[in-house]
C-alpha cells in the first residue's frame, strides 16, 4: 500500500531530516519512537526549535506559494503539537520562555472565534506562548490578561462591522493607559480592510498597530515585532500600506422632485395566496432531506480552503476535490448521522402586508400595521428598494411576505469545540466549516419549500447548479447584507416567528445563537433579485 512505501521512505532518511518530514507531511506514525531517539543525541529544547520548528517554517512556506492546503497544514501543526507535548516533560522550566507571547481574544460582543483559533494554531505550534481568551472579551479582560502574561503583542480579532469600531475604541483605550508603547497590536477579522487598520487605526494609534489578513501574516508580524523589540540587528517591520490623501467628500444637495420616490418594479404581478398565515414550526428534519442542497464549492474552497496551486504543479482543484474532499465530505455526514449531532429545526411564517415609500408594513388579520421594517432605496440606477417588491398601500391590495429562520442546533458547535480542545485542528476545521454550509443548505431547502407552498416554484431549475445561481422566482434577504443591512431587524423576525422554539436566541449584537443558524425574509415578486442599496443615510 502506499502508506507502508511511504513509511519505509521515511525510514531511509536520516533522523533530522525524518523528523521535519513527520511534521511537513503531518505523518504521526512511527513519531515518538523517533523523538526517543533524537533525545539519545541532544535536549530536547533543541530538537523543538534547530528540527521541529524549521519543519514548520517549510509548512509555512509551503503554505504561502500556494502549494500546501489549509487542512494539510493544520495536519502538520497537530504533528507538531504532539511531538512538542511529548518532550515538555524532558525540557527545564526556563526552556519554556519559548519565542514571545500574545494574548488573543475576539472583542466584546462578537461570538466568531474560528479566525482567532488558526491564528492560535499557527503561532502556538510556531513556538509561541499564546493565551487565548475566547469570544466576547471586554478591553478591561483583553489588557489585565496582556500585563498578567506580560504579553508582547495582543491579538483581536472580530467578524462584524461593529468590531471594526470596537477594535478603534480599544486602541483609544490603550492610548488613554499609556500603554500603547507596551503593546504593539496585531488586527484581524473578516469585515477589516488593510486600509482601515494601516491608515485610519495607524493614526489614531500611539503604538505599533498592524492587518493580518490570516495566520500565516499574523505569524509573519508576530516574528518581526518580537525581533525589533529583542533588538535584532537588521530587524524591521512591515511596510505600511501607501497613504492615500483624504479627499473631502463634495455635498451634493439632493432634489427630492428630481428623481422617482419608487423604482419600475413592476406592481401587477400575482400575488401568492399561502398555505397558513402566521407561523409554524418543523423539528425532525433529516440530513438526507437538505444534504443535496450543499454548496460543496463554498464548502471546500471556502471553509476547508482547498485551492489548486498557484504555481501550477500538484494536484488541481477537482483533483483535491476528488481526493480530498468528497471523501472527508462523506465520512462526516455519517459520522453526524451515526452520532446524531443534528438537530435541524426551522420556523417560518407568513403575514399580510404592504409597501409604503421605504417601509415593509405587515399587518394583523384584521388590517392594522404589525410591523414595519424600513429598507434602504438605491442613490442611482433603478433606485431600488426591498419594499418596491411588494404593493403599495394606496393600491388598496394586501401582498404576502416569507420570513424563516432555520438551526442545524447546538450539538454541533459543542462538538466543534471539542475538537479544538483536543488539539484536532483539521477536524476542527473541517466540522466546523461543514456546520455552518449545513445551515445554509437547510435555508436553501426550506426556501425551496417555501416557494412551492406559495406556488412559484413552477420554474425552479433543474440542476443545484442552477439554484444556488438563484435562478428562479423568489428571492431570501438576510439581514446585515446590502439590501436590508439593518441587524436591529432581526429583533422584530425574532418577535413575529418566536425562533426559541427551536433553540435560537438573539445575542445583545443581534447575532443569531447557535452561530450555525440563519435568518431571511422571502420575497416572491418575480423581479426580485440581490442588489446593492450603498450610500445610506
Amino acid at each position: 500500500s502506499m502508506k507502508a512505501g511511504r513509511a519505509e521512505e521515511l525510514l531511509a532518511l536520516p533522523l533530522d531530516e525524518r523528523l521535519q518530514r513527520r511534521i511537513i507531511d503531518g505523518e504521526k506514525n512511527g513519531l515518538e519512537a523517533d523523538l526517543d531517539e533524537a533525545l539519545q543525541e541532544r535536549p530536547a529544547l533543541e530538537i523543538v526549535n534547530d528540527t521541529l520548528l524549521e519543519g514548520m517554517k517549510v509548512v509555512g512556506e509551503l503554505f504561502g506559494s500556494g502549494q500546501m492546503q489549509l487542512p494539510f497544514v493544520l495536519q502538520s501543526a497537530e504533528v507538531m503539537k504532539t511531538a512538542v507535548a511529548y518532550l515538555e516533560p524532558h525540557m527545564e522550566k526556563s526552556d519554556a520562555e519559548g519565542k514571545g507571547t500574545i494574548v488573543l481574544a475576539t472583542v466584546r460582543g462578537d461570538v466568531h472565534d474560528i479566525g482567532k483559533n488558526l491564528v492560535d494554531i499557527i503561532l502556538s505550534n510556531n513556538g509561541y506562548h499564546v493565551v487565548n481568551l475566547g469570544i466576547k472579551q471586554p478591553v478591561s479582560a483583553i489588557l489585565e490578561a496582556a500585563e498578567e502574561h506580560r504579553a508582547d503583542v495582543i491579538g483581536m480579532s472580530g467578524l462584524l462591522v461593529k468590531s471594526t469600531v470596537i477594535m478603534k475604541e480599544n486602541l483609544e483605550e490603550l492610548n488613554q493607559r499609556k500603554m500603547a508603547a507596551d503593546f504593539p497590536v496585531i488586527l484581524g477579522g473578516a469585515a477589516l480592510t488593510r486600509a482601515y487598520v494601516e491608515q485610519d487605526l495607524h493614526e489614531i494609534y500611539e503604538g505599533e498597530v498592524r492587518y493580518a489578513r490570516d495566520a500565516f501574516e499574523g505569524l509573519r508580524l508576530m516574528d518581526a515585532l518580537i525581533a525589533v523589540k529583542r533588538g535584532v540587528p537588521g530587524a524591521t517591520l512591515p511596510e505600511l500600506k501607501q497613504r492615500r490623501v483624504k479627499a473631502v467628500p463634495v455635498q451634493v444637495e439632493e432634489r427630492p422632485e428630481e428623481a422617482p420616490s419608487r423604482s419600475d418594479v413592476a406592481l401587477d404581478n400575482p400575488v401568492p395566496a399561502p398555505p397558513f398565515w402566521g407561523t409554524r414550526v418543523s423539528k425532525g428534519i433529516q440530513l438526507k432531506e437538505y444534504a443535496s442542497w450543499l454548496d460543496e464549492d463554498a464548502l471546500f474552497k471556502g471553509q476547508w480552503g482547498l485551492k489548486q496551486a498557484r504555481t501550477g504543479d500538484g494536484p488541481t482543484y477537482e483533483e483535491l476535490v476528488e481526493t480530498e474532499g468528497r471523501p472527508r465530505l462523506r465520512g462526516w455526514l455519517d459520522k453526524l448521522q451515526t452520532e446524531n449531532l443534528l438537530e435541524a429545526a426551522v420556523v417560518h411564517g407568513y403575514f399580510p402586508c404592504v409597501s409604503k415609500g421605504e417601509d415593509l408594513i405587515l399587518l394583523h388579520e384584521d388590517g392594522t400595521e404589525r410591523t414595519r421594517f424600513t429598507f434602504p432605496r438605491q442613490r442611482r440606477g433603478r433606485r431600488l428598494c426591498l419594499a418596491d417588491y411588494f404593493r403599495p398601500e394606496e393600491t388598496g391590495e394586501t401582498d404576502v411576505v416569507g420570513l424563516q429562520v432555520v438551526t442545524v442546533g447546538s450539538r454541533i458547535g459543542g462538538a466543534t469545540a471539542e475538537l479544538f480542545e483536543a488539539n484536532s485542528y483539521r477536524d476542527y476545521l473541517e466540522l466546523h466549516g461543514l456546520s455552518v454550509q449545513l445551515a445554509e443548505a437547510l435555508a436553501e431547502y426550506w426556501h425551496a419549500r417555501v416557494r412551492s407552498e406559495l406556488a412559484i416554484g413552477s420554474g425552479d431549475p433543474a440542476t443545484l447548479d442552477g439554484m444556488l445561481r438563484t435562478e428562479y422566482q423568489g428571492c431570501r434577504y438576510s439581514f446585515g447584507y446590502p439590501a436590508c443591512p439593518d441587524l436591529e431587524d432581526r429583533a422584530k423576525i425574532a418577535v413575529l416567528l418566536r425562533p426559541e422554539r427551536i433553540g435560537v436566541e438573539l445575542s445583545e449584537e443581534f447575532q443569531l445563537h447557535p452561530e450555525q443558524s440563519t435568518d431571511a425574509l422571502v420575497v416572491h415578486h418575480p423581479e426580485a433579485g440581490y442588489f446593492n442599496a450603498g450610500g445610506r443615510g
